[in-house]
């Protein structure tokens, strides 16, 4: 994911966390696109990601999210 990509996402993905919640949201995020960036991201991290993310998400954003992810996720591999 580009660095527009991952503003993109970071956007999305702070619009559907809990109040209160978005500074952790945040740190989670830049890991991972740091991960991203050094090529050091894995499948492991992705797995990781979807547990520690639907404890931040608005119950009613967890079908979107998950759907969004789902399709970045199963990009990753194809790059």
């Amino acid at each position: 994911m580009d660095k527009q990509g991952q503003e993109m996402f970071l956007h999305f993905i702070l619009q559907r966390v809990q109040e209160g919640k978005e500074d952790e949201a945040r740190v989670i995020l830049l890991e991972n696109f740091k991960k991203q960036d050094e090529g050091t991201f894995s499948q492991k991290d992705i797995q990781a990601f979807f547990p520690q993310m639907l404890t931040l998400l608005k119950p009613e954003k967890l079908e979107e999210v998950q759907a969004v992810a789902k399709q970045f996720s199963g990009s990753f591999g194809n790059k």
